[in-house]
């Protein structure tokens, strides 16, 4: 089954409501504050006008479900409930009523109303009703009717990854460790994914069956190396000799969080992050303790910039639980992307004195200084980091990488390019490194062959970043290849139209190639692109002026720079 199709699944009932009835003159005010608060998911402007519109206008289902969606996304349930059950006693249909209703239903732990809500097509779509019904009968008590329901899930085309995954789920939390290993290590037409979240499951049912050198090497296989907290602290329970608990679903009520939290895993790359984030906000609200769910919400907070919700979100994970560190390296990001920088900086400050043995902390550490431009700060929180991967970890490339933009923007070229250098060969043909040291060799007029050898490579990589091209038609221009250097040159600018480096470049280009009327008029556009309050290190305005004043030749003679002058043989 395509992504497409299992999307449709899972959304079939969300559609338009039919006609919705004219909006009271008295409330179209609010009602259109609340739909252009609801299009910038300002989920909290939304709430309150759709909730002031009701007010005015108590009767209208488009306004009654999108207040609902508004206090869902806010993870309001307090507030979602009363207003879905106005619209069933109303008598309209609503996906969205229906989640809030369930969710009521699920956290009272009220299977008998879900059994019936789902026997009566108010659910929120065959995917999701199939795997509620299968878990408020194991609610009630009633294994054998919750294994068929799992097994009618699984036989679904596409769907049989999600049907065994609850099944053995299901089967774990009421101890049969045996049948949910024969599920989690089965074969079949189409197995289940390894996720993180099954893997753990599937390691505490290997402990359970007092298999824990099988758990260990699970894990080893899945992560390798790479293992956060919460995964190393259960490997070194495993290597300990404990037998650890079964703890990822402990009764219906958990199985249901679950069932929200996959599914919205499995839609958030095809419907965009403000619907699955209902989905989210459900299995939050179901298990509180749901780490991965909390975390998800929060992220996507983060991409829909609702950079405050997306703060508040994040520090709802305990100090005490081991993905602690992974929520505060969030919170740090969005306080950051919200303009929050000495308080994103405090954040990473503490997060360094609890969690200092993690080298992610100090790799965002460095990115957040380097982004202020403190690169002395920048290039000691990266040496902390490097000093802790193990060796050729797979990140290891990036923080040779990061630490040599640093080192580059404060001059220090030989231990620039020697980090450069490390990062490919840890990373032979990455892109970003590639383009980097080859336009920094460029700008420094040194190896332009090598430069030129690494930006094509990096070109044919990436053919439609417009830095990477930029890059091309500069080396280009360096070695007086000027007419080759027109067309990747203008190929940048298609890229990147507003970008006031790559316009600056195309000017000279054009100059060179004696365009030179063009050739003022991208400088002229570059000058109008340039943030003159916040400037950035790549450009000099000054200079495009007294390009605009003289033209490039004197520039460059003022400037004691060679003169412009065309390859011999065009190589």
């Amino acid at each position: 089954m395509t992504s497409k199709t299992l999307t449709a699944l899972l959304v079939t009932a969300l559609l338009p409501l039919a006609a919705p009835p004219a909006i009271a003159d008295e409330a179209i005010g609010s009602y259109l504050a609340a739909q252009q608060a609801r299009a910038d998911n300002d989920f909290i402007a939304a709430a309150e006008y759709f909730t002031r519109a009701l007010t005015e206008d108590p009767g209208n289902p488009a306004i009654l479900e999108n207040a609902v969606v508004a206090h869902i996304a806010l993870g309001n349930f307090d507030r979602a409930g009363p207003v879905a059950r106005k619209m069933r006693a109303d008598g309209f249909q609503s996906q969205i009523a229906h989640m809030a209703m369930i969710a009521d239903e699920a956290a009272r732990e009220d299977y008998d109303a879900l059994l019936a809500r789902i026997a009566e097509n108010r659910g929120v779509g065959p995917l999701a009703d199939g795997l509620i019904l299968a878990w408020a009968h194991l609610g009630k008590g009633d294994m054998r009717t919750a294994l068929g329901h799992f097994d009618d899930v699984s036989e679904q085309r596409g769907l049989r990854s999600f049907g065994l995954y609850h099944k053995a789920l299901a089967l774990a939390s009421v101890g049969d460790f045996e049948g949910a290993d024969q599920i989690f290590s089965g074969d079949s037409d189409e197995p289940m994914q390894s996720t993180r979240r099954g893997t753990i499951a599937w390691a505490e049912v290997l402990s359970q069956l007092e298999r824990n050198d099988d758990a260990v090497a699970l894990i080893d296989e899945l992560f390798r190396s790479d293992l956060d907290p919460e995964v190393q602290q259960l490997k070194d329970r495993l290597l300990a000799s404990e037998q650890v608990p079964f703890t990822r679903i402990r009764n219906a009520r958990d199985g249901l969080s679950e069932v929200f939290f996959s599914l919205g895993r499995a839609l958030l790359s095809d419907t965009g992050g403000a619907y699955a984030l209902l989905y989210s906000r459900v299995a939050e609200h179901l298990n509180a303790d749901h780490t991965d769910a909390i975390l998800m919400s929060a992220e996507i907070l983060e991409s829909l910039d609702q950079f405050d919700l997306a703060t508040k979100t994040y520090a709802k994970v305990p100090r005490d639980n081991p993905s602690f560190y992974a929520a505060e390296l969030g919170r740090s990001e969005s306080l950051r992307r919200a303009g929050k920088t000495d308080a994103a900086i405090e954040v990473l400050d503490q997060l360094a004195k609890t969690h200092g043995d993690i080298p992610s902390v100090h790799v965002a550490a460095g990115d957040l200084h380097r982004q202020s431009e403190d690169y002395e700060q920048a290039i000691a929180a990266y040496d902390l980091a490097l000093e802790l991967y193990a060796e050729r970890e797979t990140d290891q490339w990036f923080v040779h990488y990061a630490r040599a933009i640093s080192y580059e923007r404060l001059g220090v070229w030989e231990k620039a390019e020697a980090d450069f250098r490390r990062a490919l060969e840890l990373n032979p043909e990455q892109p970003q490194v590639l383009n980097y040291l080859g336009y920094s060799l460029v700008e420094k007029q040194i190896k332009l062959d090598e430069a030129l050898d690494m930006i094509e490579r990096a070109v044919a990589a990436q053919p439609n970043s417009g830095y990477i091209v930029d890059s091309l038609g500069w080396v280009l221009y360096r070695l007086g290849r000027y007419d080759e250097a027109v067309q990747h040159m203008e190929r940048a600018a298609e890229l990147m139209p507003v970008d006031p480096v790559v316009n600056d470049h195309l000017g000279d280009v054009l100059w060179a190639v004696g365009r030179k009327v063009e050739a003022e008029f991208q400088w002229k556009r570059a000058l109008s692109f340039v943030d003159l309050e916040n400037p950035s290190p790549d450009i000099d305005p000054d200079r495009i002026r007294r390009k605009l004043e003289v033209g490039l030749d004197e520039v460059l003679e003022e400037e004691g720079a060679p003169p412009l002058t065309v390859a011999d043989d065009g190589g």
